[in-house]
């Protein structure tokens, strides 16, 4: 049996802009539907849940923070937000309120749709059942770098492309303090201008995760003054 295919909803106002995704994400196989109206978004939602939204912030009718908010209050759909407002600030919030992703104006579609599949494939791992996936051992960290997938202990994580990065940055040197600088460059290659705030949000969010998972347990020690290290015990 083919698998159904996925749908992408781009909630997008500039009818230029939505034009392109929608024709590289259609040229990948994938199903795509559009709204321009902020308002509408989370009753369309709630009527047909799409597979992934690709999130404007700056919408008319309700911006993409607002419904970003709206949309966790019940769905875990992923979201990734789309702006051209790269200011720090606008970054950590949308991240805080569950954004599973974050993507900056200009950029190039094939890029768009690179992580539009990264966090498909990374839905589809959390869904299958424990026997189709190969946990190395299950005691352990296992980590797909090209998938961005993580396993621990046997249990997938969802993780944002964020804390994939910062997690895998850790797991490289277990026991060894790692410096907000030097995470920062694992967390971000494009050289975009940012502060060790966006360290600390993404560490308080994957503790967060973790300690979900784990009876309270985080894996992430903080090194007051000057960083963080990785202990699987």
């Amino acid at each position: 049996m083919r698998p159904a295919t996925k749908t992408v909803l781009i909630v997008e106002d500039e009818t230029p802009l939505a034009d392109v995704l929608e024709e590289y994400l259609r040229a990948s196989a994938l199903e795509v539907e559009r709204i321009e109206d902020g308002a509408a978004v989370v009753a369309r939602v709630r009527a047909a849940p799409p597979d992934l939204i690709l999130l404007d912030l700056m919408l008319p009718g309700l911006d993409g923070l607002a419904i970003c908010r709206e949309l966790r209050a019940f769905s875990s759909v992923p979201i990734i937000m789309v702006t051209a407002r790269v200011e720090e600030i606008d970054r950590l919030l949308g991240l805080e309120l569950g954004a599973d992703d974050y993507i900056c104006k200009p950029f190039a579609p094939r890029e768009v749709v690179a992580r539009v599949k990264a966090q498909l494939r990374r839905v589809e791992m959390l869904t299958r059942p424990a026997g189709e996936v190969d946990t190395d051992g299950g005691g352990r960290l296992v980590l797909d770098e090209d998938r961005y997938e993580a396993r621990l202990e046997g249990r997938a994580l969802r993780l944002t492309v964020g804390e994939f990065r910062l997690l895998a940055a850790l797991h490289r040197h277990p026991g060894r303090i790692m410096s907000r600088a030097r995470l920062l460059e694992e967390l971000y290659d494009d050289h975009r201008v940012v502060t060790d705030r966006s360290v600390d949000t993404h560490v308080k969010n994957l503790r967060r995760k973790l300690a979900s998972e784990f009876d309270g347990r985080q894996f992430i020690e903080s090194v007051y003054g000057v960083g963080y290290r990785y202990e699987p015990d």
